[in-house]
């Protein structure tokens, strides 16, 4: 699509300014997330709910999130960049504001699904944007610091969540959102450049619908886990049925003209590379911006407030250290930088689940700081490494995939997380009670819920339950150590070329 060129500082400003309303955009979509996270015993304490009810808080807006981002993607290049993101934005904003007016955790639930939705169209329609307004090294530094605005998002989040929930309620969490988003599309988005892919074929809605499916699938089954364990009929079906629709999609994807995931693309090792960075970010960094908010508060008895401030050592390195690893690869390749971080990541999951068995909240800091530290690293190069797979006009396929397996991989994440703490947990509780009610008081606790886990345990103290706790956590860290460790094999090993797909276009190098 041939565009007219502005005048060269009126494009530098707008560019500026399209710049700073996508970081504005990528900055709610984490704050979003860590803010629901950190809601949830509030909410529950209004509410009420049952464990899986109240965990779909988060799961419902990351499995939509999901599955749609490759869907959006396609529109985006077929529509319009410019349309989608503003359309997105909007409707993240208005069903943020629904949310703070819910009276159901079922309400709550749908919105945030659908939620999801608008979120994939807010960032595939942003990043293709982007990735079109910039173009060498100056995209490189663009979507370097669009990484360091979800960052942003994430060392905030947890602070800002419980400093409004203390002082104004839960609600005002979601009201927040709604007017960040406001600023975003007023700040520079009617500045923005429509842009589209001229051979866009529309959305590949077989490959779409069998994708959502078996991610939906896979997900549902892996929360089903606690509460009717892994040999289960339910569970087996759902994981038998998520089974034949990957394969059902891989051979849609073969043998359809237009395809929503190029699969030749896992043929490139770097390829390969590139989508294990939010993989293992996902285990050693996404997952404690959930898990650790409901520790803190449900078993350490902090405020919300409180648990914002703890979580500040783990998620304040996403400010800076994405931009420090964006100009570390002046020198040291990203293959190697990557391949640090995650071993530090490892480090410091290794000496928190030392931390955990004291029971002393201020013993888990420095681990937390050192796994903000390493995992900052990998997340300000992989942005920018995902849009240098395929060639700029393909850039709503590339950062459809990338985001996908981004969000898709942290939802499934957190859910695989979730069914091992409370296995973890009902090894633990089984081991010292008899009562009917282990299964449930094991997903209470895995919640942070402890109070309801002692309704259900009447002869648990609550320094049993919290040195259970605390053993199931330090278990679970552990096998979150050998992930992390493994993936930084798997980045060292595909992130070793020398050539990046679109050539001189990519500022980072990869060897």
């Amino acid at each position: 699509m041939t565009q007219p060129k502005p005048h060269p500082t009126s494009h530098i400003s707008g560019s500026s300014s399209v710049l700073f309303t996508l970081c504005l955009a990528g900055m709610i979509m984490p704050l979003n997330f860590v803010s629901g996270a950190v809601a949830t015993p509030a909410i529950a304490r209004e509410l009420g709910g049952s464990a899986q009810a109240l965990s779909w808080i988060t799961n419902a807006f990351m499995l939509t999130f999901g599955c749609f981002l490759m869907a959006t993607g396609a529109l985006a290049d077929e529509f319009g960049r410019k349309k989608v993101f503003i359309c997105g934005v909007a409707v993240f904003g208005l069903l943020s504001l629904l949310q703070s007016f819910s009276t159901s955790l079922v309400e709550i639930d749908l919105l945030r699904g659908a939620q999801g939705i608008a979120a994939a169209a807010a960032l595939a329609g942003g990043s293709a944007a982007l990735a079109q307004e910039f173009d060498g090294p100056a995209r490189t530094r663009a979507f370097s610091l669009l990484g360091t605005s979800f960052g942003i998002g994430l060392a905030l989040g947890p602070f800002v969540a419980g400093l409004l929930i203390v002082h104004f309620g839960w609600r005002a969490v979601f009201l927040s959102s709604t007017l960040i988003a406001l600023l975003s599309l007023l700040t520079g988005a009617w500045r923005m450049r429509e842009s589209r892919n001229p051979d866009a074929a529309g959305i590949d809605w077989p490959g779409t619908l069998s994708f959502t499916a078996m991610l939906a699938l896979l997900t549902w089954a892996l929360m089903e886990i606690p509460q009717y364990g892994l040999q289960s009929l339910p569970v087996l079906t759902m994981l038998g049925g998520a089974a034949l629709l990957l394969a059902l999609f891989i051979a849609v994807e073969l043998h359809v003209k237009h395809p929503m995931l190029d699969l030749s693309l896992f043929r490139f090792p770097r390829f390969i590379g590139v989508q294990a960075l939010p993989l293992a970010t996902g285990f050693c960094f996404v997952v404690l911006l959930v898990l650790l908010p409901m520790q803190f508060i449900g078993i350490a008895g902090l405020s919300e407030q409180q648990a914002g401030l703890m979580m500040m050592p783990l998620s304040l390195p996403m400010v800076a250290v994405p931009l420090i690893a964006a100009w570390l690869t002046r020198w040291i390749s990203a293959g190697v930088l990557c391949t640090s971080g995650l071993v530090l990541a490892a480090l410091g999951l290794w000496w928190l689940s030392v931390a955990v068995n004291t029971q002393n909240v201020e013993q888990m800091i420095l681990p937390m700081l050192l796994i903000g530290l390493g995992t900052g690293i990998p997340w300000g190069l992989m942005d920018g490494l995902s849009v240098s797979v395929v060639p700029k006009e393909r850039a709503g396929m590339a950062t459809g995939i990338f985001s996908t397996t981004r969000v898709a991989g942290e939802g499934i994440s957190l859910a695989t997380v979730g069914a091992l703490l409370a296995a973890f947990m009902h090894g633990g509780l089984a081991a010292h009670f008899s009562d009917a009610g282990i299964a449930e008081a094991s997903q209470r606790l895995a919640t942070g819920n402890l109070h309801q886990a002692q309704r259900l345990l009447p002869d648990a103290s609550v320094m049993q339950l919290q040195q259970i706790y605390g053993a199931s956590l330090h278990h679970l860290l552990l096998c979150l150590v050998a992930i992390t460790l493994l993936s930084a094999v798997v980045v060292l090993l595909t992130l070793a070329g020398k050539e990046t797909a679109t050539g001189s276009d990519n500022n980072i190098r990869c060897c």
